[in-house]
């Protein structure tokens, strides 16, 4: 199977939480300018504007942030966006406005993307959702140009620099019901695999700790984002969402700005690597973030 059955479900429905077009962080956090500039320091072997592919690109938040970004904003040739659900591309539609990107249906290794084409692969809050790692990485390698960059990056919230969201994940992380989720690690197997070995240099990691302002709804819909809620039957799913309010007003830890907003402690995470033949490089990348209200 190329797309994980929750990934698919959870989804394909409740697009308007992940990308709100009425809120820039209502559900989904975008993703920090450091990060971004950290990306373009990798790949800046390659020289002139980049081709660039995201896969997963989900309703583009990422790619948009990228887009708007100065140190990118001259520096993207091409971007192709992989995404293999409808829904999702629909809104990647409709939100990005730009004709140096494409989006079109594909997979991790199923990408439909042409030999050697792309200076940069970045797959940004999905790479935990790869079903085949070996697959992949010989995927990632097809697409790459001799010496280009693979990353993947994720934002997260952290449970360590406030009680009350560690509560809160523990709230919901219960419904997981075995997926594999980015906090399992379960994707590092990538790194050990034979297509990734031959292909690329040994993966580089960097964490961004961070804080995100945010309300108790924001939390709320993002906790309702995602993928294991969003299957949940409409009865358990609301009960979730009661509990999540209950646990951000009580608040162990949270830090308040005025009467609506709080911070949101959080983590940026990353990784890159370099495509052998040459040996291309690598990088792992995220974001822990902490939410804070006001």
């Amino acid at each position: 199977m190329s797309v994980h059955i929750t990934a698919q479900a959870g989804f394909g429905q409740g697009n308007e939480l992940y990308d709100s077009l009425q809120y820039a962080f209502r559900a989904r956090p975008s993703y920090q300018d450091f990060s971004l500039a950290y990306i373009r320091d990798i790949a800046k072997k390659s020289t002139g504007a980049l081709k660039i592919v995201e896969i997963g690109a989900g309703t583009g938040i990422f790619t948009r942030a990228l887009l708007a970004h100065p140190q990118w904003a001259s520096d993207v040739k091409q971007i192709k966006a992989i995404e293999p659900s409808a829904g999702m591309r629909d809104v990647f539609e409709t939100t990005v406005i730009d004709k140096r990107v494409t989006v079109q249906d594909g997979t991790f290794d199923n990408t439909n993307v042409e030999d050697r084409w792309a200076d940069l692969v970045i797959i940004a809050q999905a790479f935990h959702w790869c079903p085949d790692y070996d697959k992949a990485s010989a995927e990632f390698a097809r697409i790459l140009k001799p010496g280009g960059s693979l990353v993947f990056i994720w934002n997260l919230e952290d449970r360590d620099r406030a009680r009350w969201v560690a509560q809160l994940r523990d709230r919901i992380e219960k419904h997981e019901q075995g997926t594999p989720q980015f906090r399992l690690n379960l994707w590092r197997q990538a790194f050990e695999t034979a297509s990734y070995r031959e292909f690329f240099e040994p993966p580089v990691e960097k964490v961004w700790p961070y804080v995100l302002l945010t309300t108790v709804d924001t939390v709320v819909d993002r906790a309702s984002s995602k993928s294991y809620i969003g299957v949940l039957p409409p009865t358990e799913k609301a009960e979730v969402q009661v509990d999540v309010r209950r646990i951000v007003d009580k608040g162990e830890d949270k830090v308040w700005i005025d009467e609506e907003k709080v911070f949101l402690p959080t983590g940026g995470y990353g990784w890159s690597k370099l495509h052998q033949q040459e040996n291309m490089p690598a990088s792992v990348l995220r974001g822990e973030y902490t939410f804070i209200q006001r």
